[in-house]
């Protein structure tokens, strides 16, 4: 009998890290769909990068406040870890606080947990307010209603109730502790939990326990369930920021790399010894499309860049076409390619690892053309992002589809192009009265 509790926590332990890695393997595929790109070069810069902006938090202190905020959750959420492995060799072995032997580490350890924790509780608090009774202007934006706002506030919850519950364990710990309590050995600084433990005064051992063990339980069970929710959330980006910042661009943000196909001919134009009119060889791949049109178009790293997207809004609050009233949010830009990569998932599964066509697309049925014409290309939204997301090389990527296959471009883009081409100038004059205006 006494083993059942350990053998429950087992299983329990092995479902969840099961489904854990079967979401992984979901997310994997999906981002397999988009196409191959080489991103292994500089590799020094690259660790330098991801070092400094996923572990340093570099670009998320340039806002002070949720800056700060953040970096306290984030901290305390990397080194409440140890106290979660100490939780799950403890449930899997029957012992109780196993790293106690290492006296007074342990003890700073677990001090250090429960001031995390407590600075965790308030700035989750600050967050809560500033999304639902502040309503900073880039948490309410349209794309933010439905299900992201509550994902986002749900987080805040199980976050909120994950702390109070290590606190709450810690607190019946220590007052068994006190009582020298069969099992619960000395061990231990309790700087948070020792002062609020008084609402256990006048409990007997049996209660204590009862309360030490359900909050036990219920923590470790939490942080379980926050494991596999990550999937389905934009807290995705705790696993994600990682690859993400390590695979970022590396060049000028303003360079565009050019499009293959348009600089072979260009270069076959200016070839002397080349026949224009020669017959491609029948072995000769079938041109791709250009650009995009919906995800299975864009390369994995632009797929990689849509799960990790955080739905902060920086981008959109730094973005000039949305702060002077367009549609375009390139935060909804990651969202809508995230949304259609999980519809063309879905479909795969449903359709034993076919995709059938279901009629859809990323362009028009998600992303409007009104919001990718809105786009400046001035690379706010990337210089903003603290994960090193590129929501402009979707966009970019998307317009060069209308451009090139649909010839979709807005008329004044159309007469520019169209210009350039007869006139060898963005304006509708002859090159011969291209310098009438000296004269005047």
């Amino acid at each position: 009998m006494q083993y059942i509790p350990n053998i429950l926590f087992a299983l329990v332990f092995i479902g969840a890290i099961a489904f854990f890695v079967k979401n992984v393997k979901r997310l994997a595929r999906n981002i397999k769909l988009g196409k191959s790109i080489d991103v292994a070069d500089n590799r020094p810069k690259r660790w330098n990068n991801m070092l400094r902006i996923a572990f340093g938090q570099t670009k998320m202190v340039v806002r002070p406040i949720p800056g700060l905020l953040h970096t306290i959750v984030y901290v305390g959420f990397i080194i409440i870890n140890i106290e979660v492995l100490e939780i799950v060799i403890d449930g899997l072995f029957g012992t109780h606080r196993v790293f106690a032997p290492l006296g007074n580490l342990y003890d700073i350890l677990i001090a250090s947990f429960e001031v995390l924790a407590f600075l965790v509780i308030f700035a989750v608090a600050v967050f809560w307010i500033r999304r639902n009774i502040i309503k900073l202007k880039r948490f309410v934006k349209p794309e933010m209603k439905g299900w992201p706002k509550k994902d986002g506030n749900l987080i805040l919850y199980i976050e909120m109730v994950l702390m109070l519950l290590f606190l709450t364990m810690n607190a019946a710990d220590f007052k068994l502790q006190q009582l020298g309590a069969e099992h619960y050995v000395q061990a231990g600084s309790f700087p948070i939990s020792g002062h609020i433990a008084f609402f256990l005064d006048g409990m007997g051992i049996p209660t204590l326990i009862t309360i030490e063990r359900t909050a036990w339980w219920l923590h470790i069970l939490g942080i379980l369930f926050f494991l596999n929710y990550l999937y389905y959330s934009k807290h995705l980006h705790i696993l994600l920021a990682f690859p993400n910042t390590y695979f970022g661009k590396l060049g000028p943000k303003g360079s565009f790399k050019n499009n293959d196909a348009v600089t072979k001919e260009v270069k076959l134009m200016m070839d002397p010894s080349a026949d224009p009119f020669a017959a491609p060889p029948e072995d000769a791949p079938v041109p791709e499309k250009f650009g995009a049109s919906d995800v299975k178009d864009l390369s994995w790293l632009q797929l990689l860049n849509a799960y990790t997207c955080t739905e902060c809004g920086r981008c959109t609050s730094e973005c000039p076409a949305n702060l002077t009233g367009k549609k375009l949010s390139p935060r909804k830009i990651m969202m809508d390619t995230r949304d259609r990569l999980e519809e063309v998932g879905k479909n795969i599964e449903a359709n034993k690892s076919q995709f059938v066509d279901d009629g859809k697309q990323l362009l028009d049925d998600y992303i409007t053309r009104e919001e990718l014409w809105a786009c400046t290309s001035c690379n706010a939204c990337v210089e903003a992002c603290p994960v090193s997301i590129d929501p402009l090389s979707i966009i970019m990527d998307m317009r060069q589809f209308l451009v090139m296959e649909q010839s979709a471009a807005p008329s004044e883009l159309n007469n520019m192009m169209g210009n350039i081409e007869n006139n060898g100038a963005p304006w509708p004059f002859n090159q011969m009265d291209r310098l009438n205006w000296s004269q005047e």
